[in-house]
Order: C-alpha cells, then structure tokens, then sequence
C-alpha cells in the first residue's frame, strides 16, 4: 500500500476521509496533514477504536480507493 499518494493529495483526500469518519473535524483534518499514524490516532480517539481496530478501517477503506 502506497501511502504517499494519500499524503501528496491529502487536500482532495480530506473529503473522502471526512465521508467516511464524519467525526473527524477540519481541524482534525488540517493537523493530520496526510499522516497515516496521526490519522489513525484521530479515528482511536474519536470513535474509541483500538489501534487495531482503526488500522484495519483505514486499510478498508483505503482498498476502495481505486480511483485515485
């Protein structure tokens, strides 16, 4: 999984990610700044996941990003 291509386009990303973990605040987004582990951290906080748990959301939902 390429990661960086989430990084390099978090701007266009940040929508798609606040679709599907609508908890997540601007803010939130504007610190994450694109960063897989600080996302994750957000979502555990957020939505009282496990690191696991979060980890496992943002793979799946990263799978289905196939037009990118």
């Amino acid at each position: 999984m390429d990661w960086n291509r989430v990084e390099g386009n978090w701007k266009q990303f940040k929508g798609k990610i606040k679709e599907q973990w609508g908890k997540l605040t601007d803010d939130d987004l504007d610190q994450i700044a694109g960063k897989r582990d600080q996302l994750e951290g957000k979502i555990q906080e957020r939505y009282g996941l496990e690191k696991d748990r979060a980890k496992r959301e943002i793979d799946d939902w990263y799978s289905k990003q196939d037009d990118w």
